[in-house]
């Protein structure tokens, strides 16, 4: 056991069925949940996923990841083989796997709202730059740091990149990212949804003071909320791990939920339950406990 604190137990206590405590779902996010630092998805993870849905319980992936970094995953889908990616404002078909990814789902973020948003931080915060995720394009201002592996299909101020007339203007804009190179993350997080407001949902997930801008209500807590309802899924069955901010409300709404052994303070705080770092495989592990296993 890691000095982070004891894992919440998820054994059968007596007189209670086994039945009883098994969800019918679990959402799990990814970097610093499921997967290991080195973005890894351990043996012991890859099989307890699949003993998961052998007993009959959907797994989904809920991440900040846009579609097409979810080949970590693409190979431990199982049954549906659903994602919600982009904290919530895309829900995709992984069969396909890398580059075929279908949408089955997308809440987008208003062209309008994305430009008040610019607008707001860069009063709010001087020397904010930014970046655009669409469904099948990423854009950046030319300032913005080069924070993933990828490069963008474009080069231009963030109110070009989102005109109506801007790149891709066909393709639904799932959020932006905003990035200030002198801010700390947690107090960049307050002021700009201090400046924002309900214009939009602003989260984080980076270590950096990185924020994530999805549509007013997007989150990976509603849209969860959605898919759940369409396979009639109440939250008391719905098991959530997360380590960051933008699991927030995913755990508050899951009917039992995880922080991971290194989660954030908010984190920890939201979820009803906690487990070891996700280095030491805390997804699994409490897994193994909800199915009766030992591990």
């Amino acid at each position: 056991m890691r000095e982070n604190g004891p894992v919440t137990s998820a054994t059968r206590q007596p007189g209670t069925p086994a039945a009883a405590l098994r969800p019918r779902l679990i959402a799990t996010d990814l970097d610093g949940t499921l997967l290991r630092d080195d973005k890894s998805v351990s043996p012991r993870t890859v099989a307890a996923l699949a003993a998961a849905e052998a007993a009959g319980i959907e797994v989904f992936f809920v991440t900040g990841r846009p579609a097409r970094w979810m080949d970590v995953v693409s190979d431990h889908v199982h049954g549906h083989g659903l994602a919600i990616c982009g904290n919530g404002a895309a829900v995709v078909d992984l069969h396909g796997g890398p580059g075929t990814h279908r949408f089955v789902k997308v809440r987008e973020l208003a062209r309008d709202n994305a430009l008040d948003v610019v607008r707001l931080l860069r009063g709010a915060a001087p020397g904010t730059v930014f970046a655009v995720e669409q469904t099948y394009g990423f854009h950046q201002e030319p300032a913005y740091p080069k924070l993933h592996m990828e490069i963008p299909d474009n080069l231009l101020p963030a109110e070009a990149l989102l005109a109506a007339d801007g790149p891709d203007a066909d393709q639904p804009v799932l959020k932006i990212l905003a990035y200030h190179p002198d801010l700390a993350p947690d107090a960049f997080l307050t002021l700009a949804r201090q400046a924002i407001g309900d214009r939009a949902n602003v989260t984080r997930s980076s270590p950096s003071a990185l924020l994530e801008v999805s549509g007013p209500g997007v989150s990976k807590a509603s849209t969860l909320a959605l898919c759940c309802a369409e396979r009639g899924i109440v939250q008391e069955d719905v098991v959530a791990f997360g380590d960051m901010p933008n699991d927030v409300e995913m755990l508050t709404w899951a009917g039992r939920s995880y922080a991971m052994g290194n989660a954030h303070p908010d984190v920890v705080a939201a979820a009803s339950g906690r487990t070891v770092a996700n280095n030491d495989d805390g997804v699994a592990v409490v897994i193994e406990r909800l199915l009766g296993q030992h591990g």
